[in-house]
């Protein structure tokens, strides 16, 4: 598998797997979309996700929990993001305003109707991501 690394092809449980990490707006847009290896952790691309947005709260899962990101959140915007299991100490956050996170889930699930995404027929990750872009983009028309 020589320059798999390079095409964000990497293996996971499920066999050779891409991650698609996602950043919507509070309308359920896209706005920024990064693709890696399958075995990489969310918590990765979490700064890379948010840097260039003003956003007033950020919203995301536990994966996102770690206190580097919540360092670098603390002086741009506010962030809801429940703590994992392995805290000493919870650090709590807006139960309703997390309720918003669905909208996460629901574009991906929109986006996997477009079976060239689903199944990454692409080789490169450029050709996979630019694809993404359009389903993006035909989603966002709707």
């Amino acid at each position: 598998m020589r320059g798999a690394q390079d095409q964000a092809i990497g293996r996971s449980r499920g066999g050779l797997t891409t991650k698609i990490h996602i950043a919507v707006d509070a309308l359920g847009n896209p706005l920024r979309l990064i693709a890696t290896a399958g075995q990489v952790h969310d918590s990765t691309q979490a700064e890379a996700l948010v840097e260039d947005f003003d956003a007033a709260h950020v919203i995301a899962d536990k994966a996102y929990d770690n206190n580097e990101f919540r360092a670098f959140l603390a002086f741009r915007s506010d962030a809801v993001i429940p703590s994992r299991v392995s805290r000493t100490e919870p650090i709590p956050h807006d139960q309703h305003r997390y309720k918003e996170r669905h909208l996460v889930e629901c574009f991906i699930n929109k986006i996997k109707h477009f079976r060239r995404f689903a199944t990454r027929y692409d080789k490169t990750v450029a050709s996979f991501l630019s694809f993404a872009a359009i389903a993006a983009f035909m989603i966002w028309l709707r």
